[in-house]
């Protein structure tokens, strides 16, 4: 992570912040964020993470301090990240990379970090899905749907990168990524009440309606079903698209083709939003 910071708009320095500015977050988890992909410093799908923000803190008023809105106006943050990749050689101007605002405690926080390191491999090569835990939501729970600070349960899976299912076996996403199957003609992905995390690349993909020929749609997906697939991918703000060649020990050959096809869309959406 990036030394330079923005709090409530002000720049900073991350060694500079005081832990008891933001104990509501640290100490309770009560709070939320989003995680957004910068290029050539230009945010994608801001207005989109910011609504996303907004629509959780105000889903939780008696639990979270909310920042002052003006701090999650779309014009004022916009503002503020130019502030900051400016303030720092480090980012610059052309800053690639991703941005997180996490909001608790009364206050805005903006980060920044590069792109992982890896992202042009899993871009090309994909990754395996081989892991999977059936019951690990219960479906409907309404926390899920939202980015909360209290992250544990998607960190503690981050690195299996499991496909996390509800007690009615069927999936619901993967700790940090929506996930899209390609299934009876169509490119399918769980829907909320599965339940599973508003991804902002999943909203673009269901709006846009279509890939090729295939519909892009909302269904639930039985673990039993996977056998069926022929192709997956999943997604997020910062990775867009990967391709699965893998699927619990089923190899799918197309999937890395799709996944490149849907990062396309999503960057021309990207384009069309700036």
């Amino acid at each position: 992570m990036f030394s330079t910071v923005a709090v409530n708009g002000e720049v900073r320095r991350w060694e500079d912040l005081r832990l008891s500015d933001f104990s509501q977050g640290f100490f309770f988890g009560a709070g939320f964020f989003t995680t957004f992909r910068i290029e050539a410093g230009a945010p994608w799908f801001l207005a989109r993470h910011l609504a996303r923000l907004r629509s959780s803190l105000a889903a939780f008023p008696n639990a979270v301090r909310p920042p002052p809105a003006e701090w999650l106006d779309e014009a004022a943050v916009r503002e503020t990240l130019r502030r900051c990749l400016h303030a720092d050689a480090a980012l610059g101007p052309g800053f690639r990379g991703v941005g997180k605002l996490s909001a608790s405690d009364g206050r805005v926080l903006l980060t920044f970090r590069a792109h992982a390191p890896e992202t042009e491999r899993l871009h090309s090569e994909g990754r395996a899905l081989d892991d999977w835990e059936p019951g690990a939501y219960r479906g409907g729970e309404p926390t899920l749907n939202h980015k909360g600070l209290a992250y544990f349960r998607q960190y503690a899976c981050m690195e299996r990168l499991c496909l996390l299912g509800n007690e009615s076996g069927e999936v619901c996403e993967l700790p940090t990524a929506n996930v899209f199957f390609q299934l009876d003609g169509a490119l399918i992905t769980p829907p909320l009440s599965a339940p599973c995390l508003p991804g902002i690349v999943r909203e673009v993909l269901l709006e846009v309606g279509r890939v090729g020929t295939r519909p892009i749609m909302e269904r639930a997906v039985p673990f039993a079903r996977l056998a069926d697939v022929s192709a997956c991918l999943f997604t997020n703000s910062a990775m867009l698209a990967t391709g699965v060649p893998r699927l619990l020990g089923r190899p799918l050959p197309e999937s890395l083709a799709l996944a490149s096809e849907v990062r396309a869309l999503v960057g021309s959406a990207a384009a069309r939003e700036r």
